[in-house]
C-alpha cells in the first residue's frame, strides 16, 4: 500500500474506547486518539475497527497546524494481529488540503499507542 515516498511519521495515544455490536455478530471498536504527525502538528482522530484478530478500520481526523490552519482527513484501512496485543495497520487518508496519504503503523494495545510512517499515495 505504501509505494510512495516517505513523508513523515505519526505517534498517537489512545484517549477513550467504546465497544458496540457490529455487523454479522462482530464488535465495533471505536477509539479516540491524540498525538502528532509530521507536517500535521497536533492530531485528533477517531478510528472504528471492525473484526477480531484482523479486519478493517475507518479514520476521521482533524489536524491543527503550527500556522493556525486546520486539515481534516477521512480514510480507511486494514489491520491484523501480529502478536500478543499488537496490530499492524495499513491505511489511506484523503485530506481536505487535497493530499492523499498512505500509512503503515503498529498499535500496541497494552501501551495504548499507535505509531507509524506516512507516505505519498
Amino acid at each position: 500500500m505504501a509505494s510512495g515516498k516517505k513523508i513523515g511519521e505519526f505517534s498517537l495515544k489512545s484517549i477513550t474506547s467504546t465497544n458496540s455490536p457490529g455487523p454479522a455478530g462482530s464488535i465495533l471498536i471505536q477509539v479516540n486518539w491524540e498525538g502528532i504527525g509530521t507536517s500535521f502538528g497536533a492530531v485528533f482522530g477517531t478510528s472504528t475497527f471492525v473484526g477480531g484478530k484482523s479486519g478493517t478500520f475507518s479514520w476521521c481526523s482533524a489536524a491543527y497546524l503550527d500556522n493556525g490552519d486546520t486539515i481534516s482527513g477521512i480514510g480507511q484501512g486494514t489491520y491484523e494481529s501480529i502478536g500478543k496485543n499488537r496490530w499492524s495497520t495499513k491505511g489511506i487518508v484523503d485530506n481536505s488540503d487535497g493530499r492523499r496519504i498512505a500509512s503503515e503503523g503498529e498499535i500496541d494495545l497494552a501501551s495504548r499507542s499507535w505509531k507509524g510512517t506516512l507516505f505519498e499515495a
